[in-house]
């Protein structure tokens, strides 16, 4: 088990963000709920996005326990439903009328084949296009900041697939879940390049986040065969360490480290669309796949995820 990171908590020790406002999705388990709890403890208002309502009143006595004078609210969100953002996204708008740091942690990992309520394939409808459509009605709020940060939490796993603009919900190819995987982190990386270079001028950055293997809920769709297939994923510079999945892993206290430390850190001030893991920027060699950055892709998303969460709006 890797643990060369710090925790979470001790990413946070002696920061103050009394007065600000932090949202944090999937914020009942794993790697979100860290989150959550190391941004309360730093006086910050946090609110806790998930679909569960139960899980989320959990989740906020959790922190309670461990920081009493914590401030969170809680925000029911189901980032396969479109309408349940959107619903989201004004319940957000109500309870703060400037956000400093939105946190797109949600996600699935290889799940078999299957449709959002809104027909996008399931990984990519997630992981990406749900986070965009959030992000895209918050950006009144984080402009409002003067001064905030966007964190996507990608993966390595980016480079198991590029997105597929001419068919990226898979009607037209037969159903790769680890393809699938990547494309959608693959999206969350070329996403923030966009978002960067859209908002910086108005104070607004951008960062994607490699955690690590974490020991979380999300692997609960892989099997063993799963498991041995991806111990043969080599990454595309040979020079790079050849992760084992069933070994190198963290546990998330510690894989929750590198993006509170995106919500947080001064070393990134002025700085953003940086690709970032255990707890630092990544180099030219350490970085993301070159089609994960590129300008032309990361606009060329952009343009078909509004189209795409445009016609599911006018389809509901």
């Amino acid at each position: 088990m890797v643990t060369s990171t710090p925790t979470a908590l001790e990413v946070v020790d002696g920061v103050d963000l009394t007065g600000r406002v932090c949202v944090v999705t999937g914020a009942t388990a794993g790697l979100g709920r860290e989150s959550a709890r190391a941004l309360a403890k730093t006086g910050a208002h946090v609110i806790l996005a998930a679909r569960n309502r139960q899980a989320l009143d959990d989740t906020e006595a959790w922190i309670r326990a461990d920081v009493p004078d914590a401030v969170t609210s809680a925000v029911e969100l189901d980032l396969t439903s479109l309408a349940s953002v959107r619903s989201a996204a004004r319940a957000m708008g109500a309870i703060a009328s400037a956000i400093h740091v939105l946190m797109n942690n949600a996600g699935v990992m290889f799940t078999p084949f299957g449709r959002t309520a809104d027909g996008f394939e399931m990984q990519f409808g997630t992981n990406h296009l749900g986070h965009f459509e959030l992000t895209r009605l918050l950006a009144p709020q984080l402009v409002a900041a003067g001064g905030a940060r966007i964190v996507n939490i990608s993966s390595d796993g980016h480079r198991l697939g590029d997105v597929d603009l001419d068919d990226p919900n898979w009607h037209h190819r037969g159903y790769d879940k680890f393809a699938a995987y990547g494309a959608s982190k693959t999206a969350n990386i070329l996403h923030m390049v966009e978002l960067d270079r859209r908002l910086r001028d108005q104070l607004v950055r951008a960062y994607s986040v490699h955690p690590g293997v974490v020991a979380t809920s999300l692997a609960r769709h892989m099997s063993r065969d799963d498991f041995t297939a991806l111990s043969r994923f080599s990454p595309s510079d040979p020079s790079r360490k050849k992760a084992d999945v069933r070994r190198d892993f963290t546990m998330p206290e510690h894989g929750a480290a590198t993006q509170v430390w995106a919500a947080v850190s001064d070393d990134l001030a002025d700085v953003g669309s940086v690709y970032l893991a255990d707890c630092r920027i990544q180099d030219d060699r350490e970085g993301p796949a070159p089609y994960a950055t590129d300008a032309a892709h990361a606009l060329q998303l952009w343009d078909a995820s509004e189209s795409l969460c445009a016609v599911a709006s006018v389809g509901h």
